[in-house]
């Protein structure tokens, strides 16, 4: 399927990517009061990350992808659960049943729809009293190299934006007035990761991709330089996982 946002060459080094921290992850499920055979939506669900995670604790996981190749990435990592399917939609018309989801969630992809549309959609997927959740891992920039390779992407990329991925989505939830009160949680978590998985997860960054246009390798090569300069194999790199989250209104 065609989107705007296509991650077809982004698919392989999208695997890279690090999980999300599973403090927050275990509170979004308490504050949803999921039980083991509920039913999730988990829409952009991509190379897995999220979709793992709720397979894991053993809801009932509808995964939507419109990307052909990231789907397939995902496909085969949850190849050992029988409670995953995979389905080719978007977050707008994800194709799924009226009123069957007890959470429907958007890990790291609420950005790249029509937000509101997508809203309105969850709302008509979710059961009564259903759960809408959106989450982000973001890299938190008082970390020396990461506010190196901060500094490089401003020097490469006049105006960077990370567009609405850092933003409080609270306001654009309570805007569609389909969902109570929002609660917002995060949780922290430090990866030790391979600096070569880190160099190459970077090549999935869809939001440095559009806007650097014929600067996305060379702006690879200098983050590339930036970690081999720390020397070590190995590098910890702390992120903070959010999560706003609502539950939808029975009207």
């Amino acid at each position: 399927m065609k989107t705007e946002w296509d991650y077809t060459d982004l698919a392989e080094a999208y695997l890279k990517r690090p999980g999300y921290a599973q403090d927050a992850i275990s509170k979004m499920f308490v504050t949803a009061k999921l039980g083991k055979g509920d039913k999730a939506c988990d829409i952009g669900a991509g190379a897995a990350h999220l979709t793992l995670e709720l397979a894991s604790f053993g809801l009932d996981v509808c995964a939507v992808e419109p990307n052909d190749a990231m789907r397939s990435n995902g496909i085969k990592r949850t190849a050992q659960y029988n409670n995953v399917s995979w389905y080719e939609g978007i977050g707008e018309h994800t194709g799924m049943e009226t009123g069957v989801f007890n959470i429907v969630t958007f890990g790291s992809s609420f950005n790249v729809c029509n937000r509101q549309e997508a809203l309105q959609e969850s709302k008509r997927i979710l059961k009564p009293g259903g759960w809408f959740a959106c989450m982000w891992n973001h890299r938190n920039l008082d970390d020396p190299l990461q506010m190196e390779i901060e500094n490089i992407l401003k020097k490469e990329i006049p105006g960077y934006s990370y567009g609405t991925r850092r933003e409080d989505q609270t306001d654009i939830i309570n805007a569609s007035g389909l969902f109570n009160e929002v609660v917002y949680i995060e949780g922290t978590v430090v990866h030790d990761v391979l600096a070569e998985d880190f160099i190459e997860g970077w090549k999935s960054h869809g939001t440095v991709h559009r806007q650097s246009k014929d600067k996305f390798d060379f702006i690879n090569q200098q983050i590339r330089g930036a970690v081999e300069a720390a020397g070590s194999g190995y590098i910890k790199i702390p992120y903070t996982t959010r999560i706003w989250m609502a539950q939808a209104k029975d009207n």
